[in-house]
């Protein structure tokens, strides 16, 4: 039996997995399910803090009392991170790429809310000097007395994979009760760390399940690298050494839109029809891009070779609220069905 790295716990686990009937009808393809990732929790809802039970547990371990992270102005992944640090008595910084004067909504308000310290830097500080700015925070807290801990963006490096490595063992179990296998598992990529894991946890368990990545950023190249980096990372917190190849990660591209946390009218519609569907609501940055993306390729025919699909809800509800202007509800009360 492997041994993985230990963990606190935080988020509501395991989470449940539905069959998507109506959309899987409606595209006539595999039989479509939903892991409910969402349903982690309420301030800690999402993905990220799968991840960060593992990087928590190892700056608790450091004897550290304060957390730093990064991301956007709307990051889920920094709003559960000052979440759970409150929840443990810490305290939490936060570098967001954004401005100060900025409307307070969604995950910006929640982490106001929980007494996050914010700094707000430039787009192109974010992308050229994040790190440095977070170690330069560290610093100064440091001759403060506090004792800090850098999570990077998403959690997403070797130890936080391991959030999704147990996430696979949880699927692997829910396979056997449900009495069906899963073809391919599909998400939705915007640092990495959730695919690492994924795929480190269908090796060392010995799953056949694909995984797929849908990117809601960049391009193949960079994740299939990125993805690879931090693979190669969590190999220091194990007893043995698991090979990877690039050629082992799969990207569906293609669904990038405007960018990273823009949305396109077409993405907007789908996340409406999608609700009206299913009744569960996407987000705009990730799973409202990679559900869209998932569906587009199976109408194309790609995919209709796999008998069960499931797609991985990673949560978002909250960064919902600041674009919800940009939405134009249909009216469907005249009989007419979600065409999506």
């Amino acid at each position: 039996m492997i041994k993985i790295p230990d963990r606190i716990r935080l988020a509501n686990l395991p989470t449940k997995i539905e069959k998507l009937d109506r959309l899987s009808k409606l595209l006539g393809g595999p039989d479509i399910y939903i892991k409910r990732d969402d349903y982690t929790g309420t301030e800690i809802s999402g993905n990220k803090i799968r991840k960060l039970e593992f990087s928590i547990k190892e700056a608790l371990d450091m004897g550290c009392d304060y957390l730093i992270t990064c991301g956007g102005i709307q990051s889920n992944h920094a709003r559960a991170t000052v979440a759970a640090a409150v929840k443990i008595g810490m305290k939490a910084g936060l570098v967001l790429r954004g401005k100060e004067n900025a409307e307070i909504d969604g995950n910006l308000f929640l982490n106001k809310l929980l007494g996050a310290d914010i700094r707000f830097i430039t787009p192109e500080d974010y992308t050229n000097r994040r790190m440095e700015i977070m170690e330069e925070l560290k610093y100064d807290l440091e001759i403060k007395g506090f004792k800090p801990y850098i999570i990077p963006e998403g959690a997403s490096n070797g130890i936080g994979s391991f959030g999704y490595f147990n996430a696979m063992e949880e699927i692997i179990a829910q396979e056997k009760e449900l009495g069906i296998h899963f073809d391919g598992i599909f998400i939705a990529v915007g640092s990495g760390g959730t695919h690492a894991g994924l795929l480190l946890g269908s090796k060392i368990l010995n799953s056949s399940s694909q995984i797929y990545g849908i990117n809601v950023c960049d391009d193949v190249e960079y994740f299939k690298n990125a993805i690879h980096e931090i693979l190669i990372e969590s190999n220091k917190y194990l007893d043995m050494n698991i090979h990877f190849d690039t050629s082992e990660i799969n990207i569906v591209d293609g669904y990038v839109g405007r960018g990273y946390a823009l949305s396109t009218p077409v993405e907007l519609n789908f996340i409406s029809e999608f609700a009206k569907l299913e009744g569960i609501i996407l987000d705009p940055v990730y799973t409202g891009k990679g559900m869209y993306g998932l569906t587009e390729e199976i109408k194309k025919g790609r995919f209709h070779d796999f008998k069960n699909i499931l797609f991985i809800h990673t949560g978002g509800l909250f960064g919902l609220f600041p674009q919800k202007d940009l939405f134009e509800f249909n009216d469907i009360s005249e009989g007419k069905s979600p065409s999506l």
